[in-house]
């Protein structure tokens, strides 16, 4: 059995969304346990309201909360029995494989470095997630938890996000691309300068250069790096714009008798587009480098990231991604 932790306590909508969550991931993957961590009284509760497995569904109680304008690094250490504490630390004793919050950020990311513990040899561990494109999903890391880092950090964050793409979305020889203001090679800021020299000689990455931001869109690559500041504005942007079009469009579609004839007859076809750009079944964004699974999803998620996200565990775990990662580093000095 897999077993994977999801802290109900943090998310904008509340435990219920992670129960409901739960409940079909279990119905959708017939070899996992679930540890949900919150207040118990409230989970029975919502957990009455299903037909499940109870054999493989977990409640742990805990007393504590970590809101998410706490100091991070401080609620770690002095919060214990939070949810997200409890949980981080089955994943250390490895009673669990993984765990998926939607908690604090910068709590989940201080609770895996301080907690879960970075695996040797790995420099930085950042933030990977899967953006929709014209084509298939390219990775992008890191996406926020290191914003100033070294150009060998960069080369790091390329390794593993090859590892990610060939073990967990089946990408043979993932081509990987740098974040940059320009194609050649002399452009950019020093960190993208040198570590655009490292990668191109750098065996095992089939490195095809830089990538503009307006290239994302197209999946001209399936794994991007970035430091955790570039990374952040490009998926902020990302998440920014696509709910935009949406809106402009729905309101396009309703404005007059002729729209609502027109939208009625490509409903269909701009239902299958729009879904390759809905990022709800892509799962979270891991925190890769860790000595375990930890899984960050988005504060405002519904069940389906959830349920997105125990699958996205499984295929992590099926696939030994945290044990290639960390046999691809044991050999590099701190």
């Amino acid at each position: 059995m897999i077993n994977i932790v999801i802290d109900t306590i943090g998310g904008d909508n509340g435990a219920s969304v992670c129960v409901k969550g739960a409940v079909e991931g279990l119905r959708q993957n017939g070899n996992i346990k679930l540890f949900l961590t919150g207040h118990k009284d409230e989970i029975e509760g919502l957990l009455a309201e299903y037909e499940y497995d109870k054999n493989r569904i977990e409640i742990i109680d805990c007393s504590e909360e970590i809101g998410l304008n706490e100091p991070p690094v401080k609620a770690v250490r002095e919060k214990k029995d939070s949810s997200l504490v409890v949980g981080l630390t089955l994943v250390k004793e490895g009673k669990a494989d993984a765990i998926i919050s939607a908690g604090s950020t910068g709590a989940i990311l201080a609770g895996g470095q301080f907690v879960v513990g970075r695996a040797k040899g790995v420099k930085r561990t950042p933030l990977a997630h899967l953006l929709p494109t014209a084509q298939e999903p390219s990775l992008l890391l890191d996406c926020g938890a290191n914003v100033d880092i070294k150009p060998e950090v960069l080369v790091q964050f390329a390794e593993m996000g090859s590892i990610y793409m060939e073990s967990v979305c089946g990408v043979k020889n993932p081509r990987v691309a740098v974040a940059n203001v320009g194609l050649e090679e002399e452009k950019g800021n020093q960190l993208v300068k040198t570590a655009y020299h490292i990668l191109k000689k750098k065996e095992g990455i089939n490195f095809v250069g830089s990538i503009e931001a307006r290239a994302i869109p197209y999946g001209k690559a399936d794994v991007i790096v970035a430091d955790g500041f570039v990374g952040n504005v490009i998926i902020k942007l990302y998440e920014g714009l696509s709910k935009m079009i949406l809106k402009e469009l729905k309101g396009a579609f309703l404005s007059s008798f002729q729209s609502k004839v027109g939208a009625i007859l490509i409903k269909k076809s701009m239902k299958k587009t729009l879904q390759k750009f809905d990022a709800s079944d892509k799962g979270g964004a891991p925190l890769l480098g860790l000595k375990g699974l930890v899984v960050k999803i988005h504060g405002n998620s519904k069940d389906r990231e959830v349920v997105s996200a125990i699958s996205q565990c499984v295929s992590f775990v099926e696939n030994k991604v945290n044990e290639r990662i960390v046999k691809g580093f044991e050999d590099v000095e701190e």
